[in-house]
């Protein structure tokens, strides 16, 4: 039916759900849709959303409200609804908001262009089939700039942690095979992506559920044959599943960048098992020094959560002291969100929003300092950097210690024109805040 309609997409929230929306896109497009990037310029718009926590959630709301107004304006002729907050609500969502056209679940991804041609002929839909049938791979309209590249490996999640509604509306945890996840790697290779970022809601599960063991260093090596692909990066890995092989392929293999993310939540052994989640800090002290010793230069990357029902000040100041004591390349902190369906959302003791917030602001302080010495050391060094942008006269990248939209990064000067995508050595002078401050720099 397309015959020329344009379709716009705003797709909220993790890495994961953008590579859905990208293969949503590729779909239509195959179809015969037109892809547009403006709202007005849009018949039917697409909402990829979020659902995991509160602001996401208001977030995604909020979204399909202000498209709600473009519909309401005659601007655009329908709106669709998808991603993790339309597989939670589903129904909800359309008794809420009657502007809404169609509400689809993750499992009928691949009806994409049957509901919106639907919309267009302003017939509703809601279908939310099993979430098993949403695709593991197919093609992707990439949404990333050209050099780089999200890869989804695995989906849904079976760590059932307290606090996490993922595994309600992602399902059970299934990986795709190692030639499957290898094929698609060369595709995004052949069209000039030279670095790819490895998600899935637990990374180093991979592989257990069809190869019987954990399966990430596996699938490594045989990513690292590929020609003309530069580099690999870890996201989402899970503590008590970084085996010895995998720290090893890390250690030795030039294209696996030396950054691991390593969302560790907690460090107090009750508040870690509160959640159920595996280990405590004496654990995670233990793995990581350990990974240090093993890859030198490696870059960790962290998340906690602080304000967890029965969070003791005791607690968090362990936490503190735990983060000052590991000196973590990069650190991110959220507060606790109470989600339906999960064991946390009505635990006793719940902690005040306000605490929250100032725990929050406490840790990420003092991950600011300890930032702000670490690049003070890194003043004189010459690191590979790959060009993100150029604005102003200065140019933006990273080198490997960065991961693109979550990490600061190094802002430099060449008297070269470089393109966007190019390797080049930078050397660091300076620093401001999170990000580095550096030179194009030549060996002679």
């Amino acid at each position: 039916m397309a015959n020329g309609y344009k379709v716009g997409m705003i797709s909220l929230g993790c890495p994961k759900n953008q590579v859905d929306g990208e293969a949503l896109l590729a779909k239509l497009a195959q179809a015969g849709y037109q892809i547009v990037n403006e709202i007005e310029n849009s018949d039917v718009m697409i909402v990829n959303t979020c659902g995991f926590i509160e602001d996401a959630k208001r977030e995604a709301i909020d979204a399909i409200l202000e498209v709600a107004q473009y519909k309401e304006a005659g601007l655009i002729s329908a709106i669709v609804v998808t991603g993790c907050l339309a597989e939670r609500y589903q129904d909800e969502i359309l008794k809420e908001m009657p502007e809404v056209d169609a509400v689809i679940g993750i499992g009928a991804n691949s009806d994409i262009v049957k509901v919106c041609d639907k919309a267009l002929c302003g017939i509703k839909t809601s279908n939310f089939p099993n979430k098993c049938y949403l695709p593991l791979d197919g093609e992707r309209m990439l949404s990333t700039p050209p050099h780089w590249a999200y890869l989804k490996i695995a989906e849904g999640c079976d760590n059932r942690c307290a606090y996490c509604a993922i595994p309600g509306i992602r399902g059970n945890f299934r990986s795709r095979t190692i030639e499957s996840v290898v094929d698609e790697a060369k595709s995004l290779v052949n069209r000039g992506v030279k670095e790819i970022i490895l998600v899935a809601q637990d990374t180093t599960k991979y592989g257990q559920d069809l190869y019987g063991e954990y399966s990430l260093d596996k699938l490594l090596k045989e990513l690292v044959k590929i020609d003309g692909l530069e580099w690999i990066r870890l996201f989402y890995c899970y503590p008590q599943r970084i085996t010895d092989s995998l720290i090893d392929v890390i250690a030795n293999e030039d294209k696996v960048c030396k950054y691991i993310d390593i969302p560790l939540q907690h460090s107090d052994a009750t508040v870690l098992k509160n959640m159920n989640r595996v280990g405590d800090g004496n654990d995670y002290r233990v793995l990581l020094n350990k990974m240090r010793e093993a890859i030198p230069g490696l870059a960790l990357r962290t998340t906690f959560m602080v304000g967890f029902p029965g969070e003791t000040d005791e607690q968090f100041e362990n936490l503190c002291e735990f983060v000052k004591d590991m000196k973590f390349d990069k650190m991110g902190c959220f507060t606790f969100s109470p989600e339906e369906d999960t064991p946390a959302f009505d635990m006793e003791n719940q902690i005040d929003e306000d605490v929250m917030k100032r725990r929050q602001e406490v840790l990420m302080n003092a991950q600011f300092f300890i930032t702000e010495a670490s690049n003070k050391g890194r003043v004189g060094n010459v690191y590979k950097v790959i060009v993100d942008s150029f604005a102003d006269g200065k140019y933006t990248g990273r080198s490997y210690m960065d991961s693109p939209e979550i990490d600061s990064g190094i802002i430099f000067t060449s008297n070269k024109k470089l393109n966007i995508g190019d390797f080049v050595d930078v050397k660091i002078t300076d620093f401001d805040g999170y990000d580095l401050i550096g030179e194009h720099y030549e060996f002679t």
